[in-house]
């Protein structure tokens, strides 16, 4: 009788595609993808804006004294951050985070932050009381800055957009809260233009722009920790709870 030898092969024994697959994976080198703060960088920077337009605009402090907008930048390196109006939900919501950024944090990377709107001078001291924000803060009434570097007015948005981290409050509660607080102001207004967009800039000492974004709508707001970063300030916050140093 003929014997029949039946080969089976070994269970763990890896087939000739599988051999094949690990051969190429040991001689092709992955891709990889660095994500630095420049790629934060290319998705968010608009193109690079003139300061010189717009040096002389006046800005107007909370007692409504002004001072040219140049002089903010002139001995130092600051961050400023454009509001669309003082009644805005997400602005309002934005400025509260800023004022979590410890002032050590600013002190000791010799970076000052700015913040600017664009109503009467009056809505200052009552917004900044609102937001608990304390760092310096002017307004531009006749959005002459604004205008000369060419910040956006009305929306756009768009699907592939990222919403802001630092907005909490839904659109129809947003609004609705905005609209409480325009019926319960002492001055009944709107704060600013409703359509002007805002945007940040990171600019000086002199007249040299590190950074600039301009919003497309309102919850198009830079995250707060890329401005940190890319302001170099070696500290950033954590929004996600309680303000909470983490060193980088």
């Amino acid at each position: 009788m003929q014997k029949i030898i039946l080969k089976i092969p070994k269970r763990n024994q890896p087939n000739k595609d599988v051999f094949l697959r690990k051969k190429m994976a040991a001689t092709v080198p992955p891709v990889t993808r660095q994500i630095t703060k420049d790629s934060h960088r290319k998705k968010t920077e608009n193109p690079p804006v003139d300061l010189q337009e717009a040096q002389d605009c006046l800005i107007y402090d909370r007692h409504g004294v002004s001072i040219p907008f140049k002089s903010l930048y002139q001995d130092r390196k600051v961050i400023i951050v454009f509001v669309r109006n003082f009644l805005c939900y997400s602005c309002k919501e934005y400025v509260e985070d800023l004022s979590k950024i410890p002032q050590k944090a600013l002190e000791d990377a010799a970076v000052k932050l700015v913040v600017i709107g664009q109503s009467s001078h009056h809505h200052i001291e009552p917004f900044c009381l609102l937001t608990g924000y304390s760092y310096e803060m002017y307004v531009d009434p006749e959005r002459c800055i604004y205008q000369k570097l060419g910040m956006k007015r009305e929306e756009t948005f768009t699907e592939s957009a990222n919403p802001s981290p630092h907005v909490k409050s839904g659109l129809l509660m947003g609004q609705l809260k905005s609209i409480w607080r325009a019926m319960t102001s002492p001055a009944f207004d709107f704060q600013g233009d409703m359509y002007q967009q805002g945007g940040a800039l990171i600019v000086g000492p002199g007249s040299q722009v590190h950074f600039c974004h301009f919003d497309m709508n309102r919850l198009d707001h830079i995250p707060i920790n890329w401005l940190l970063q890319l302001a170099e300030v070696g500290e950033t916050v954590d929004f996600s709870n309680r303000p909470k140093i983490l060193h980088v």
